[in-house]
């Protein structure tokens, strides 16, 4: 593991923004593991102002989400759907269809589930996972549990997590109690993971999960035993 702190968010988008840029450049074709929230924002920010520079080319690169809310569709502006359009894809050459977010309003929820760890093994796994980690150290949206549970999967949200993404809606009410989240299967197998953390919030769970024991009510523990890990924090 190779934990980098820096002294601003917009140091750790940067660097975070060089790592992903890499990966495009050396291997055009690439599968990037992608997130939401506020954490990536300024990398995404940071990368198509690249694009724009024509330092970086996405028209052969492809991408799978972690997750999806579960009921809301991709026209709805809280959906990561809509949020990875508006904040990256939209913004960049990289072709639509080859970007993969999970279909939450699926009939088949768990046939959905299938499919989509179906589709990331078709396109031969994950170059490069993007990760944030929650306060209660989930990723993706696996929570806190009792064991590590493997595959795509349905998930009910803590309390926690409704919470700290009520900001995102217009009134707590409105944030949706389920999602669909990459297993750790996935996650745990792509070649190379980059997880981005910032706040003195952070501080705590950040040193729970990569210097306390492995343990399922902290998930994202189990990405000390991954071979190529780095992560980047930011107190500011």
């Amino acid at each position: 593991m190779k934990f980098i702190k820096v002294d601003s968010y917009e140091k750790l988008s940067r660097q975070a923004a060089n790592i992903i840029s890499a990966q495009v450049i050396i291997k055009p074709d690439c599968v990037l593991g992608l997130a939401t929230g506020s954490s990536p924002i300024g990398t995404y920010k940071q990368l198509i102002n690249w694009y724009e520079k024509g330092d970086i080319d996405f028209s052969n690169t492809i991408s799978v989400n972690l997750d999806e809310y579960v009921g809301l569709s991709g026209d709805k502006d809280q959906s990561y759907r809509y949020f990875m359009n508006n904040n990256f894809f939209n913004r960049i050459n990289i072709k639509k269809e080859n970007t993969f977010v999970p279909n939450g309003c699926a009939e088949d929820l768990n046939a959905e589930c299938e499919a989509y760890d179906a589709k990331i093994k078709e396109l031969g796994g994950i170059d490069l996972q993007l990760l944030g980690i929650g306060l209660d150290g989930h990723i993706g949206f696996n929570e806190p549990d009792d064991s590590f549970i493997k595959n795509t999967h349905v998930v009910d949200l803590h309390e926690s997590t409704i919470e700290a993404n009520s900001r995102f809606f217009a009134s707590r009410d409105e944030v949706p109690t389920k999602a669909v989240t990459m297993g750790m299967v996935s996650i745990m197998q792509a070649k190379k993971i980059l997880l981005i953390a910032n706040g003195q919030n952070k501080k705590e769970i950040l040193e729970k999960a990569f210097f306390g024991p492995i343990t399922p009510q902290i998930p994202a523990s189990i990405l000390q035993l991954h071979p190529d890990l780095t992560v980047i924090y930011s107190e500011n």
